[in-house]
């Protein structure tokens, strides 16, 4: 592999959540989404939600897209109680630099003050983004839809104050030319400024001349646009076979996540194949998320046309301070996941299913089938599609023996 084309497999890698989070920014203007305002989804996902891969079916979203450019921002958490809520920020490279909420700054709310990395600030409740743009995340529990209502409340009560801001700009997309994701990247990156510990990659890098908003495509010969393009393929399809959220190593069926998740550090390929397969997944200390498998070889992909079932012996119940859930997706060909359509709009099942029955041992088994399963069944049925499907296991607030590996999980087996 040549310098060029080495340089245009790792830049592409490494730019791609400035360009996934900057489509998402631009997403959200055009359905009326300002800057420096949260917009609430008052309704769970369900398969109509496109707007970003992996989404849960658990919580209710209120989302900010920030810039910091202007000045500091002020954000309010409202009071949660005893429900489970949390505000995830990222910046521009996918990083969550801070989570708030029940598990960190406790259930009574408060304020905040959100400054840029360059700004001079003081005061107690003060935190600095690494990035001059901000994603700003809040997930909020909702306990079945008679709970729904009130966990609006809690919605409504996220807000963000900050000095006015010019519109998003719109960039390439990760399809896009060579050329155009590059010029892309270059401005994005230019006003976003990579950390001093990234210098490494960005030098070898440079080659292309990107990061200081001056990146010229014309610049290039014929043959040198051809070593980078075929850089940039080698990206894409690194990318495509990465995994998503929790790898390709699975032990008894499952997946489980790598310990950088949510805050990658230097670990450039996986950032990009979670910022394709897993955008906004929160640090393991918030959530785990494991992902299953029907048997080696299978990449975590399952039949919709074979019936599987998860067996939770009673001594074997998943530990969680909070809630799990198990999750089921189609799988596009671009490897993205995204709720299926189905007879009883359950796109989740978990501890707190409204009707879950337990077998008079305490444990559980749930069925997952895209034929309706036995009526004794139905009310644990998780509905598949007819084609290939993926299923997630999400844990919020995991008791110790769920990270460190002491507790695994029983392997989904075909009925």
């Amino acid at each position: 592999m040549t310098d060029l084309r080495a340089a245009a497999r790792d830049a592409w890698l490494y730019t791609l959540p400035l360009i996934e989070i900057a489509a998402v920014r631009t997403r959200g203007q055009s359905v009326g989404s300002a800057m420096n305002v949260f917009a609430a989804m008052r309704n769970l996902a369900d398969h109509r939600q496109r707007t970003v891969t992996t989404p849960n079916n658990d919580t209710l979203y209120a989302t900010a897209q920030l810039d910091l450019s202007n000045g500091p921002v002020t954000l309010t958490l409202p009071p949660s109680g005893d429900r489970y809520v949390s505000l995830q920020l990222m910046d521009a490279y996918s990083n969550s630099f801070a989570v708030l909420g029940t598990r960190t700054t406790g259930p009574e709310g408060g304020v905040f003050t959100l400054v840029g990395p360059e700004e001079a600030a003081q005061g107690r409740n003060v935190i600095r983004a690494p990035t001059a743009h901000v994603w700003a995340l809040a997930r909020i529990l909702v306990d079945g839809p008679h709970d729904l209502d009130a966990a609006r409340i809690v919605q409504g009560g996220f807000s963000a104050q900050g000095p006015e801001v010019p519109p998003a700009t719109t960039f390439a997309r990760r399809g896009d030319s060579w050329a155009d994701y590059f010029a892309s990247a270059d401005a994005l990156m230019a006003v976003n400024r990579p950390p001093v510990t990234d210098l490494a990659l960005l030098r070898r890098i440079a080659v292309l001349g990107i990061g200081e908003g001056h990146f010229d495509a014309a610049g290039f010969s014929p043959a040198e646009a051809a070593e980078i393009e075929a850089g940039v393929e080698d990206a894409r399809k690194a990318v495509r076979g990465g995994g998503g959220l929790s790898g390709n190593t699975f032990i008894d069926g499952w997946a489980y996540p790598a310990a950088r998740l949510g805050d990658f550090g230097q670990d450039y390929g996986f950032r990009a194949v979670v910022a394709l397969g897993g955008l906004a997944a929160l640090p393991l200390v918030e959530a785990t998320y494991l992902r299953a498998t029907p048997f080696a070889g299978a990449g975590g992909v399952f039949d919709g046309t074979k019936a599987w079932r998860l067996h939770l012996p009673a001594d074997r119940q998943i530990p969680v301070d909070s809630f799990w859930s198990l999750s089921l997706y189609e799988v596009t060909p671009e490897r993205q996941f995204f709720f299926t359509d189905n007879p009883l709009n359950r796109y989740a099942i978990g501890d707190r299913t409204p009707g879950l029955t337990w077998n008079d041992d305490g444990s559980l088994d749930l069925w997952i089938s895209h034929e309706r399963p036995d009526p004794t069944r139905e009310a644990n049925w998780l509905p598949a599609p007819a084609g290939p499907f993926a299923l997630f296991m999400r844990g919020y607030l995991p008791r110790p023996e769920l990270l460190d590996g002491r507790y695994r999980l029983p392997a989904v087996v075909e009925v």
